[in-house]
C-alpha cells in the first residue's frame, strides 16, 4: 500500500453503486439458477445412491479386485486407442492452421473471417460421439470414424485456439517483414508463425491429451480401441475386467499426460 506525501494511508479502492447492482445481478442470477435446476437435475433423489448397500458392496468389492487375465487385449486396445487419438490430432492440426490464420482479424478480411468462423462454430458445436456415428454408418466399424470425428471436432477447438493466437501477437516482427519488401505469404512465414508456434504446439499436445479419452469413449459406439472391449465387458457384467481395463486407461492417461508436459516444457 502506498502511502502519501503527508503521511496519510489513502482510502481502499471502492466499487461504485452501479458496479455493485451489476454483482449482485450476476452471481444472483447464477445463484438463482442453481437453486431452480435443483429438481430439473434430480439432485433430490440423492438419497438412492444408499438403497441398495449391498449390491454396491458387490460392485465396490469386484471392482476393487481387477483381473488382468486378458491384459494383452486390453493393452493392444489401448494402444490402438492412442493411435486414434494421435491421427485425429495430426489431421486436426493440418486443418486448424489454415482455418487459424483465416479467422484471425489481424490477418484475413472479414469477409473471409465470419464464415471461417462460422464453420469453426459448427465444428465444435457437434458432439465428437455424434460424428462418430455419422462415420460408422458411412464406413462401417472400426478405428477409421474413430480417427475422423476426433479429427473433425479437434480441429475446430484447435483453430479457435490458434486464430486468438495469432490475433494476440506483437505487430513489430511482422511490420519489419513488410518494411522489407515482403508479401503477405513473408509475413505469415516470418512474421506470425515464430511467434505463435511454440504456443500451438501447447494447445496441440493438450489436445492430444484429451483426444485419447475421448477415443476411449468413442469405442463405446463401434469406433475401435479400448472404449469397445470396455462396453462389451460392462454389458457382460464382468466388473473385474472393467476394473483392469480402467487401470490400463489410467496408466496410459498419465504416461501421455507426463510425455506432453515434458515436450511443453522444451518448447515454452
Amino acid at each position: 500500500m502506498s502511502i502519501a506525501s503527508d503521511g496519510t494511508i489513502p482510502k481502499a479502492p471502492s466499487k461504485s453503486a452501479g458496479a455493485w447492482a451489476l454483482d449482485i445481478l450476476v452471481w444472483g442470477g447464477v445463484a438463482a439458477v442453481l437453486i431452480y435446476s435443483i429438481g430439473d437435475v434430480d439432485l433430490g433423489n440423492l438419497g438412492r445412491l444408499f438403497e441398495n448397500p449391498e449390491n454396491t458392496r458387490v460392485f465396490a468389492a469386484q471392482l476393487l479386485n481387477p483381473d488382468f487375465t486378458d491384459w494383452k487385449i486390453f493393452v493392444e486396445k489401448m494402444w490402438e486407442t492412442v493411435q486414434i487419438a494421435l491421427w485425429g490430432t495430426f489431421l486436426a492440426v493440418f486443418a486448424a492452421v489454415p482455418m487459424g490464420l483465416a479467422a484471425a482479424r489481424n490477418v484475413s478480411p472479414g469477409w473471409v473471417v465470419t464464415p471461417v468462423r462460422l464453420l469453426m462454430n459448427l465444428l465444435r458445436s457437434i458432439p465428437d460421439l455424434v460424428i462418430g456415428l455419422l462415420f460408422v454408418v458411412a464406413v462401417g466399424l472400426g478405428p477409421l470414424p474413430g480417427v475422423l470425428a476426433i479429427a473433425l471436432n479437434t480441429s475446430g477447438v484447435l483453430a479457435k485456439l490458434f486464430s486468438e493466437a495469432v490475433e494476440s501477437i506483437d505487430k513489430g516482427p511482422v511490420e519489419g517483414v513488410r518494411a522489407t519488401g515482403g508479401t503477405g505469404l513473408h509475413e505469415i512465414v516470418w512474421g506470425i508463425i515464430p511467434q505463435v508456434a511454440p504456443l500451438w504446439t501447447s494447445f496441440a499436445l493438450y489436445r492430444f491429451e484429451s483426444n485419447s479419452r475421448s477415443a476411449t469413449v468413442l469405442g463405446l459406439i463401434g469406433a475401435g480401441g479400448i472404449g469397445q472391449v470396455l462396453f462389451d465387458r460392462m454389458n457382460g457384467f464382468a466388473y473385474r475386467d472393467v476394473s483392469a481395463i480402467v487401470i490400463v486407461v489410467v496408466i496410459a492417461v498419465t504416461l501421455i499426460d507426463m510425455l506432453s508436459q515434458a515436450m511443453r516444457k522444451r518448447l515454452l
